[in-house]
């Protein structure tokens, strides 16, 4: 066990010391018991990292700082490229059956563009631009 957290340490040591104390009746409700402290332990680190988070994040901001753009759902950015990968496999036998290798050749190239113009999405100089610069002034 890591030695980073001597609580916890103390903890397991003295749950371990009444199990050999109690013996195997009293096993299930003492590892709860140690489970349930060790779940409190990573809740609290979890939320100081959060505020930690949401508190640099308010600092950039105030400073000045162009707002965090979000990186994007992890569904959304891989679960495209799972799903086409796996229909990649019937597109490629069709591909392959109807021309051989210049129709396995095409249906790749497709997969490799659909996969890539999704990815490009989020490329700033991917993204549209306002023709015009927004003013106060106008309504």
């Amino acid at each position: 066990m890591d030695t980073r957290d001597p609580e916890l340490k103390n903890e397991l040591d003295a749950t371990l010391h009444a199990r050999s104390e109690l013996g195997a009746d009293y096993e299930s409700a003492l590892v709860e018991s140690f489970l349930e402290k060790v779940e409190q332990r990573l809740d609290t680190t979890l939320d100081r990292r959060v505020r930690r988070h949401l508190a640099e994040q308010q600092v950039s901001v105030a400073r000045g700082a162009r707002t965090p753009q979000p990186m994007g759902n992890f569904g959304e950015r891989y679960g495209f490229g799972i799903i086409s990968l796996v229909l990649a496999i019937p597109l490629s036998a069709i591909g392959a059956a109807a021309a051989h290798t210049a129709g396995l050749v095409v249906v790749w190239l497709g997969i490799v563009g659909v996969n890539a113009v999704h990815a490009a999405r989020n490329w700033p100089w991917f993204q549209r631009r306002s023709s015009r610069a927004e003013s106060d002034w106008e309504d």
